[in-house]
């Protein structure tokens, strides 16, 4: 059953097309934009339920993006995409407020049952954090 609207934020069109193909035939709606400005103004605009966002999309810091994005949209989920592959970065953007993390080698393997594992929980239950894979 495909489900509402996804929100992809990369500065990266090539991951961001690898991400759109991953998830298209499990949502309604995919909208795709490149910089954090059009981010925030596609999130006004469209209510997702879900935001995948690339770590370093913020030129303000990294997790700053993550606390920003979580204090503003609370009830939005919200995937982060890394290069970065220590755990001291996942520890960081999970403590700022992302639902979920996801190494940019591992997408293709990992992000299809993070976003099942996000959209399957149910209201007042702990979220199962998926642990990203370290090659």
């Amino acid at each position: 059953m495909r489900q509402g609207c996804v929100i992809l934020a990369d500065p990266h069109l090539g991951i961001l097309d690898g991400v759109h193909r991953l998830l298209e035939s499990s949502f309604e709606t995919l909208v795709m934009v490149s910089d954090e400005r059009s981010l925030t103004e596609a999130i006004e605009k469209i209510h997702p339920c879900l935001l995948v966002v690339d770590l370093s999309l913020s030129d303000a810091g990294e997790a700053n993006i993550v606390k920003r994005l979580h204090h503003s949209h609370p009830n939005i989920p919200l995937i982060i995409l890394s290069v970065h592959d220590e755990p001291t970065v996942e520890a960081d953007v999970r403590a700022a407020g992302a639902a979920g993390f996801v190494i940019k080698r591992n997408v293709g393997r990992e992000l299809p049952a993070v976003v099942r594992a996000l959209l399957n929980e149910s209201p007042g239950e702990s979220l199962p954090y998926p642990t990203t894979q370290r090659d």
